[in-house]
């Protein structure tokens, strides 16, 4: 009999990079487990292989025939909350898919009022910070203050295993949290469909400066560094008159990009695809020429639509971050290659994967990487293979089922941490208390009922 598995994720409709991601890996998984997936509303979800349910089914279903394991997918959105009260009271392996969880884990409980509760998991979370710094957020004050406390610990303890898609952010989360057992699991995502590779060579973008296509994907937002990504688009013109730009995603209530693209008289060198389909996709990934894949500030989570890009052979322009610095990438500063992996002679030139923008030189080095790629047909061609290399060895989908194959083995068989005694009370609370508490209100007792 095969194992049986129960998936906590959302899925399409709800619009989300995770909905997608399980969209493509379930069916592939689903050869080797029986898997019933449970999402917040069950009443158009659809995946290939699977039995959808409600979550509210779980407790039911798992009473009867109790799953071998149980996954979360967690990330730090609010269509993620419905799985909290699961995955603390049903230890089992938990996808990590930010490592920082407190926008959605703060909005989930403040705006439901629940102060107190708040205030515990962020005592329970950071134990080394003044409590009183919880009031800040308590109190309104938002933004970029929650990536200074990431409130991991609770997910941390209350799992059997924990996977992240990075190998640098394993590392860095099993020095942080040596208690817990912290697995790597590649990220995989489709290759363009067949033909498509194709495109980009018949289109045959100008050399020196001529028709070269740069393509951002995903929403637009300024965490996507599109002010900086159209102000150097702006200063590389007396190089590349001809470079142009394509974004390709939804806009945000948040970010006004057209008023960008205005303010700079770029209206006939940017265009705004907007949210496109899977085949339209896969044709703006092939008449691209170079692809944008920046982000900060980052929640450490590893990029789907930057995979994307390599699997279409793009060359790819992307921020050095932690979640990358074991991707060999060329500092456009110098033209040398950064690469974290331990190596005993610096890597040549010809071996990097893409262009990595220090944060710090932002703007600079985006320059620099946007006029040298639009002028060098040659270093696009190279850094165009080498990523197509990469996602093939590290990023489809059949490495990622591997991966979690192994992880779904591994985490049947691991116990429930014993640090999970400390966790804050409200999260393992069981609901007898406010039972107890509603009939005290209507003069009954629990004996009253069981009569």
């Amino acid at each position: 009999m095969r194992p049986r598995v129960a998936w906590f994720t959302p899925l399409p409709p709800v619009r989300s990079g995770i909905s997608a991601y399980s969209v493509e890996v379930l069916p592939l998984l689903a050869a080797t487990f029986d898997i019933d997936v449970f999402v917040e509303d069950a009443s158009a979800a659809r995946v290939d292989g699977c039995v959808v349910w409600s979550a509210h089914d779980f407790l039911w279903r798992h009473l009867r025939h109790p799953y071998e394991v149980i996954v979360y997918q967690v990330g730090n959105a609010p269509c993620h909350d419905y799985m909290w009260p699961y995955l603390v009271r049903f230890p089992g392996l938990v996808v990590l898919h930010d490592a920082q969880l407190h926008h959605a884990r703060a909005r989930s409980l403040l705006s439901r009022g629940r102060r107190d509760d708040y205030r515990e998991e962020f005592r329970f979370n950071h134990p080394e910070v003044d409590p009183a710094a919880a009031e800040y957020v308590v109190a309104g004050f938002t933004g970029a203050i929650y990536y200074l406390w990431p409130m991991l610990r609770v997910v941390m303890t209350a799992a059997r295993a924990v996977a992240v898609h990075s190998a640098p952010l394993a590392d860095d989360l099993r020095e942080e949290f040596p208690e817990t057992t912290v697995l790597h699991v590649r990220m995989g995502v489709r290759g363009p469909r067949e033909g498509r590779l194709t495109d980009r060579d018949q289109r045959s973008p100008g050399g020196s400066g001529g028709g070269v296509r740069f393509a951002a994907f995903g929403l637009m937002t300024p965490e996507k560094r599109l002010p900086q990504v159209l102000r150097a688009l702006d200063a590389i013109g007396p190089y590349a008159p001809h470079a142009e730009l394509v974004l390709v995603g939804d806009t945000v209530g948040h970010y006004d990009v057209a008023s960008d693209i205005a303010d700079l008289s770029l209206g006939n060198r940017v265009r705004l695809a907007g949210r496109v389909s899977d085949e339209e996709l896969d044709h703006e990934l092939a008449s691209a020429d170079v692809a944008l894949c920046l982000r900060w500030p980052s929640a450490g989570e590893t990029s789907a639509s930057w995979l994307r890009c390599l699997a279409a052979g793009l060359p790819t322009i992307i921020t050095d971050l932690v979640t990358t610095t074991d991707v060999p990438s060329l500092d456009p500063r110098n033209w040398t290659v950064l690469d974290g992996a331990p190596c005993l002679a610096p890597l040549p030139p010809d071996r990097a994967v893409a262009i990595s923008i220090d944060i710090l030189d932002e703007d600079h080095s985006l320059r620099l990487a946007m006029r040298r790629i639009a002028r060098d047909p040659a270093l696009r061609q190279t850094l165009g293979a080498n990523a197509r290399a990469h996602w093939t060895a590290h990023h489809t989908l059949e490495v990622m089922t591997g991966d979690y194959v192994r992880a779904l083995e591994y985490t049947m068989d691991a116990a429930p941490s014993p640090a999970r005694s400390a966790l804050p009370k409200h999260l393992m609370a069981d609901g007898t208390s406010l039972a107890l508490e509603t009939l005290g209100r209507m003069g009954l007792a629990m004996d009253d009922i069981l009569r």
